[in-house]
């Protein structure tokens, strides 16, 4: 690990005008003062221009607020830059370099402590509020961080509505004046449990009139709850706002404490904001001793039959609707419809073995699906008793003799206090029977009820979850969690979260092309997300003829997604079947990795076309995934990144000249061509299409 650090200390009183850092290369300045009121400001600079214009900082609570009064009592500045090795990612090694600013700060009547520390990288800026133990209060009911982003002019948005409870969106793209409109087009989730005026979640991407792109994020999310951000379209500057409970309040707080980073991640190039690992800069290390037993992995699982009208159901048995609370399962006469059964799990098994999938899925294997369906009164699973014709023992061996791992799945209905309660037992139980990874879900309102999806609560709720997982070495999978800020560097364990629109969507009424060209620069920059890639089958009249949706992608599409959407634990989605309808195309599934030792951004703009390429971690083959939005257009790759003097083979998985998302989804090439660091091709892309290439050394 390189490591270089240099500090400044000044640790009398002052009266600051101003203290000012620069980036490591220069390319950002920020400036920290206080007011006339004793108020904390900051400002921020991008290439000589004011990017952010003095906003304000400060944390409101009901014993004391920490908003105006202060002086300065001290300055530290740290110079570090570090290298450190995650244990699966985009890259094999990761750059932390940046300069930070530590500002303390005392106010009296009554006398009041706070620390503000500032890293600037040349990627962007984190800050968070530390608050030492105070000589009057210790616990604090908080109501309001009053933290600004005063942007100048009118700059462009790429969001979705603050809500508490659901991040499961399509994003706009609008003006920040025009924002009242774009957020009055959405239909509203639950207008209860939705945020007022002009709010939107993070992460949020925006476009300064002078092209400078700006993610605004959190890192390193813990015992506080996720932010929101409000927006004034007159102006747009912009407030933080946190999700609160049913009572209003925001965070119970015991000091010390410190808050999470603040994000911004910044630059003038598209592709700099994919690349950022800010936010995992700003998390702590690794806290598992031995990771060993963490593997990045691909799976296929009883799941999309369910979610495409073929009338398949979660639930064993319909007896629920004359018989609410049932628990005697083998009294209940089944449905016929319940494809988590032992034959039908075995036939994914061996689909997995046979094409070198590491691992199978499966949900409503587990009692409790028919309280769901009454899920008002009851809602409660048991995560150690299976349904009648789910047989453990049988499945748990017959995976094992073909070398394929189960995947458990908890779908807790949101009652997430009593899956607290089960936690235990759970995972005791995954253990016996060798499952090595769960999903969770949350759907529906939490329970506690004084609860949202991204209160103080359920974040607890969820780190919890992850660190007890850990424990028994369980790798997660979180679905309907509060969204990922960096924490996978903290806990590698927690492999992937949904927490945005996935790929279920495509079932009902689809997803635009547009859509994962706008995700690697929002959710993804907390983490890897479950999207579920690799649908083949596209048009749902497939599997019910009533259905006349049309998911929107083509072939070669699903196949860039797997490098585009990058996740260490990646699904394909659809029925095996389908699969082996298109062999040719399902082996590039079989061959892309889902761990990486470097990564390069080619192309990109937000919500229009993305063009990457990575270096699988245990070889020297590169992959390229390319994809656009719902207009045809030429990817331009250049081949610098290989190394020089070698060649390698290119085997291209494109578009068919014919191809369409809509009309013909189902049109695919695919081609063989020698290249080298010289080589440069324009690839033709379809609307709604994409591009993959495998390449290996050529013998």
């Amino acid at each position: 690990m390189k490591l270089l650090i240099s500090t400044l200390m000044l640790t009398a009183a002052i009266n600051m005008a101003a203290v000012s850092i620069t980036s490591p290369s220069g390319s950002l300045r920020l400036d920290v003062s206080t007011d006339s009121l004793g108020t904390p400001i900051y400002s921020l600079d991008y290439k000589g221009k004011t990017l952010v214009s003095p906003s304000r900082l400060g944390l409101k609570a009901d014993e004391v607020a920490f908003t105006d009064g202060f002086s300065v009592t001290g300055i530290d500045t740290v110079t570090v830059d570090r290298t450190w090795q995650p244990v699966w990612g985009e890259y094999a090694n990761v750059r932390d370099h940046f300069r930070e600013l530590a500002v303390h700060m005392k106010a009296a009547n009554p006398d009041r402590y706070l620390t503000v520390r500032f890293r600037l990288f040349d990627d962007g800026l984190g800050f968070r509020y530390e608050l030492p133990r105070q000589d009057n209060v210790n616990y604090m009911t908080l109501r309001d961080e009053s933290t600004q982003f005063n942007f100048t002019g009118d700059p462009t948005l790429y969001c979705i509505p603050g809500d508490y409870d659901t991040d499961e969106y399509l994003w706009s793209e609008t003006k920040a004046s025009a924002l009242p409109e774009a957020l009055a087009s959405y239909k509203r989730h639950n207008e209860s449990q939705r945020s007022g005026g002009n709010m939107v979640q993070t992460p949020m991407l925006l476009q300064s009139p002078d092209g400078v792109y700006v993610n605004i994020h959190e890192a390193a999310l813990v015992g506080y709850p996720a932010m929101l951000i409000n927006v004034d379209p007159s102006t747009a500057a912009m407030t933080t706002d946190l999700v609160p409970d049913r009572l209003g309040v925001k965070a119970y707080l015991q000091l010390p404490f410190n808050t999470p980073w603040r994000t911004l991640i910044v630059s003038d190039d598209a592709r700099d904001i994919l690349a950022s690992q800010l936010i995992l800069n700003l998390n702590e290390p690794c806290k598992i001793e031995d990771t060993s037993w963490i593997k990045p992995m691909k799976f296929v699982g009883v799941w999309w039959e369910m979610f495409t009208g073929k009338q398949k159901t979660w639930a064993y048995s319909d007896d629920y609707r004359a018989k609410p609370g049932i628990t005697d399962y083998d009294a209940l006469k089944p449905n016929g419809r319940h494809p988590a059964n032992t034959a039908n799990v075995k036939r994914y098994i061996d689909f997995a073995a046979k094409h070198g999938i590491d691992g199978v899925l499966v949900e409503g294997w587990n009692q409790g699906w028919e309280d769901w369906a009454s899920y008002r009164k009851n809602r409660q699973f048991l995560f150690d008793k299976a349904y009648p014709d789910f047989d453990v023992d049988t499945i748990r061996d017959y995976a094992a003799s073909k070398g394929v791992k189960m995947i458990m799945h908890h779908e807790t209905a949101a009652n997430a206090a009593d899956y607290e309660r089960q936690l235990d037992a759970a995972f005791r139980f995954m253990k016996d029977n060798n499952y090595d990874a769960v999903k969770t879900g949350y759907v529906g309102a939490i329970i506690p009820r004084s609860e949202h999806h991204t209160s103080q609560w359920m974040v607890d709720h969820v780190r919890h979850v992850i660190e007890k997982a850990a424990e028994y070495r369980i790798m997660v999978d979180s679905h309907e969690a509060p969204r990922p800020t960096g924490l996978c560097r903290t806990y590698p364990n927690w492999l992937a979260q949904e927490s945005a629109r996935g790929g279920e969507f495509e079932s009902m009424g689809g997803n635009p092309p547009s859509h994962t060209c706008i995700l690697p620069f929002t959710r993804l920059k907390g983490g890897p997300m479950d999207y579920t890639p690799g649908l083949f089958e596209t048009r749902l009249s497939y599997y019910n003829e009533g259905k006349s949706d049309q998911a929107g992608t083509t072939i070669a599409r699903q196949l860039a997604l797997y490098l585009t959407m990058p996740s260490p634990m990646q699904m394909a989605c659809d029925l095996p079947e389908n699969y082996e309808r298109f062999p040719d195309a399902f082996q590039f599934i079989k061959d892309v990795p889902v761990d990486w030792a470097d990564s390069r951004y080619l192309e990109a703009a937000p919500m229009r076309y993305i063009t990457v390429a990575r270096l699988d971690k245990n070889s020297d083959d590169w992959y390229v995934g390319a994809i656009t939005d719902e207009n045809a257009r030429e990817a331009i790759i250049d081949f610098s990144f290989l190394p020089k003097g070698k060649k390698y083979t290119a085997t291209i998985y494109e578009d068919a000249p014919d191809a369409h998302w809509k009309d013909n989804p189902q049109a695919y090439r695919i081609l063989t061509r020698t290249v080298t660091s010289k080589t440069r091709i324009k690839q033709h892309i379809a609307p709604g299409g994409g591009t993959a290439i495998r390449l290996t050394p050529a013998k």
